[in-house]
């Protein structure tokens, strides 16, 4: 599975492609396949988001999950400070296991 992911222009959010838009939830994210790439320079080129890239993820019952950590973090905030992370569907999501 691959996921589009990059920063919302506006607000530098963490955005993922969801198939027909953006989420700032990787749980909403779809699977880009072979058009990420095609699709970020489209989304990039009217100023929806800024430094597009594909990933590689694996699907789980609650949703995408990244597979490097790199990816997750960015997935559920930071982690120094869980009262500011992101609540994804996983419970495992903040497994450091990899």
């Amino acid at each position: 599975m691959k996921l589009l992911t990059g920063n919302d222009l506006p607000t530098g959010d963490v955005i993922w492609w969801t198939g027909t838009g953006w989420s700032r939830h990787v749980e909403d994210a779809g699977d880009a396949g072979d058009r990420g790439e095609a699709i970020g320079r489209a989304e990039e080129s009217v100023q929806r988001v800024t430094g597009p890239y594909v990933i590689d993820a694996t699907m789980t019952d609650a949703g995408p999950r990244p597979a490097h950590i790199k990816d997750r973090v960015r997935a559920l905030g930071p982690t120094v400070r869980p009262d500011l992370t992101l609540k994804p569907a996983d419970p495992n999501a903040g497994s450091w296991v990899i």
